[in-house]
C-alpha cells in the first residue's frame, strides 16, 4: 500500500485556466488521475482493523489524503464538482475514527480539510 500511495499516485495541477473547460484533455486527466486516488483511498481504509491504524491514517490521511487529493479539492471552484469531491472523501472515512472525539473537534489529519469543509 505504501509503494501505490507513493510512487502511483500523481495528480498534475495546471493552471485554473487551462483546466476550466470540463471537456479539455488537461481538465479530464486531472479529473481521473483524482478520482483514481479517490479510489486507492477508500481500498487503504478497507485495511482498517486489519492493520494498525495508525499505519492506516497515515497513509490514508496523511499522505494520500493532504499530499494529493486536499490540493486538487482546494484548486477546485466552489460548488457541485468542489463538494461531490469533498463528500466522497467523507464517504471513505471510517465513523470508527471519530467515536472518541468530542463535540467540534476532529483528527489532526483532517485539520486542514475540515477548514476547507467549514468554507
Amino acid at each position: 500500500m505504501k509503494k501505490s500511495v507513493e510512487e502511483d499516485v500523481f495528480i498534475p495541477l495546471y493552471p485554473k485556466s487551462a483546466v476550466e473547460d470540463k471537456s479539455s484533455l488537461r481538465s479530464k486527466f486531472q479529473d481521473r488521475r483524482f478520482w483514481s486516488a479517490v479510489k486507492l483511498l477508500s481500498n487503504v481504509v478497507l485495511w482498517d482493523g486489519i492493520v494498525q491504524e495508525d499505519k492506516v491514517r497515515d497513509l490514508g490521511l496523511s499522505k494520500l489524503l493532504n499530499r494529493y487529493l486536499l490540493l486538487n479539492i482546494l484548486n477546485t471552484p466552489l460548488g457541485p464538482d468542489n463538494i461531490k469531491k469533498c463528500n466522497k472523501v467523507v464517504a471513505c472515512l471510517p465513523e470508527r475514527w471519530f467515536q472518541d472525539l468530542k463535540g467540534g473537534s476532529t483528527l489532526p489529519e483532517l485539520l486542514n480539510f475540515s477548514q476547507h469543509l467549514l468554507q
